[in-house]
């Protein structure tokens, strides 16, 4: 699973490990008792995480035209982006959209590693940027966390671990009602939340639900939805190559690796071996060992061995972002033709969901002869057939929609009224007659094209056949 690069312990052989860090021989879990880092890319990930925490926790209030900025309803299959609604009919959007997504994470993670787990995925922001941090703030540091375990339950123990957890559970509580205003939308969370809890049950079940997910995930699982759920760690294996950036050891300069000496021969490399990076690891791993499944990219290490290095008045970046080939050869990043590739395609795939999401049409409708009808005959004169319409408004508003033949001849008649009134964000279904001159007609199926209106505005043009009696010469 993993080569371990020869170190000043180990100097001629290679050694492999054949399970995840948190696990141990037994199969027994290895809880990590992560220290908090301090430093340059910590600041820069905190700041970066408010702005997640900005949009994440504001993002349901905002409205537009009466309506969320974003909704995900999959129950409803209603699908709202930046005030646009998406229906079933749109499902083909959301498909190439995702296909879109995979190739763009494929193409950035072949360039920039895991770039975005350290910094921007949810799991890892609220894990390590508002959990981590409350642990950090009742129980201590990694090592008081270790020593706190360890103890026999006193009132100390008992008051920490109490509090640590009731704060887990209002945090998980608070981030499932605002994940649940992302499906169901705000106004409806608020009836959940001020009406009795009879009238709502289902939805008092999904809060309580998703907040013992999210409980469960950052005040047990943790790391393990990284190294065990979630399967980008273990695509890196065919996406990284060696011009990807990755947080990485410079094994180089830093072997082979000893205690700290000011002797100037020694014969050592940078690495005093003092194990800092390892201590502030979320995932219990040794960066020095190379390129593992489970790092996020997170860049702890990187803070701490800067800091060390900067104690002992020595160069920074042992541990830094950098390639395999510019670890190696001193190479710069560089632009291969697999990158190329991906980034030729995602173009395409960005232009043709572009184009769709351009000529995405609000008022999906389809028009067909009623089955099993043939025409009838209107007077000596004229032949009428009957129509079925669908329609789908997938707009804020309500629309008024009137039917028009796009030629000279001809009239249609709506059963029930002149128009059809359709509301919004619904679907609706209605007849018509269609009524022709027999002069018209050439041929026993003739080509029509209707077109829909609003008032005097052209919404769509819709093509059908209109069935004659026989052939006309």
């Amino acid at each position: 699973m993993l080569s371990v690069k020869p170190t000043l312990n180990n100097p001629t052989e290679d050694s492999f490990r054949d399970r995840l860090a948190t696990v141990g021989a037994q199969g027994e879990r290895k809880w990590v008792f992560a220290h908090k880092p301090n430093g340059v890319f910590y600041n820069a990930r905190t700041y970066v995480s408010w702005f997640f925490f900005a949009l994440f926790f504001s993002l349901p209030f905002v409205d537009y035209n009466g309506h969320p900025l974003f909704l995900f309803n999959i129950p409803a299959a209603k699908f709202i982006i930046f005030g646009k609604i998406f229906w079933p009919q749109d499902f083909f959007i959301f498909g190439l959209t995702m296909v879109t997504f995979i190739v763009f994470i494929i193409l950035f993670t072949s360039a920039f590693g895991r770039l975005f787990c350290g910094w921007v995925c949810p799991q890892t922001v609220f894990m390590e940027m508002l959990f981590r941090k409350v642990e950090f703030l009742i129980e201590g540091d990694g090592a008081e966390q270790k020593r706190l375990k360890e103890m026999p339950w006193t009132n100390e123990k008992i008051a920490k671990k109490t509090g640590k957890h009731i704060a887990f559970f209002v945090l998980a509580f608070v981030i499932a009602n605002f994940f649940l205003s992302y499906i169901i939308g705000r106004k409806a969370l608020w009836h959940i939340m001020t009406e009795p809890i009879e009238e709502h049950f289902a939805g008092f079940t999904s809060i309580i639900l998703f907040s013992s997910v999210f409980y469960g995930v950052y005040a047990f699982f943790r790391e393990q939805v990284c190294t065990v759920v979630c399967p980008y760690g273990r695509l890196q294996s065919v996406l990284l190559d060696k011009n990807s950036m990755i947080v990485a050891y410079d094994y180089q300069r830093g072997e082979p690796r000893g205690k700290f000496t000011k002797a100037e021969n020694s014969g050592l490399g940078a690495c005093i071996d003092c194990h800092q990076c390892v201590k502030v690891c979320p995932t219990g791993i040794d960066i020095r060992n190379g390129t593992q499944m489970e790092c996020v990219g997170c860049t702890a290490c990187i803070d701490a061995c800067d800091s060390m290095m900067a104690k002992i008045n020595r160069p920074q970046g042992l541990i830094r972002y950098v390639s395999e080939n510019n670890l190696a050869e001193n190479l710069p990043l560089k632009f291969t033709n697999r990158m190329r590739f991906y980034t030729a395609l995602l173009t395409t795939l960005l232009v043709i969901l572009a184009t769709l999401l351009m000529t995405r049409k609000d008022i999906d409708a389809t028009i067909m002869r009623t089955p099993g009808m043939l025409y009838q005959e209107r007077g000596s004169d004229s032949i009428s057939n009957l129509y079925n319409i669908k329609i789908a408004n997938k707009t804020i508003n309500n629309i008024p929609l009137g039917l028009r033949i796009e030629s000279d001849h001809g009239t249609i008649e709506v059963i029930g009224g002149t128009i059809i009134p359709v509301k919004k964000e619904e679907e609706c279904s209605g007849n018509f007659f269609v009524v022709l001159p027999k002069e018209a007609l050439h041929n026993r199926k003739t080509k029509l094209k209707i077109g829909l209106y609003e008032g005097n505005k052209q919404i769509d043009v819709l093509s059908t056949n209109f069935l004659g009696p026989n052939d006309r010469n």
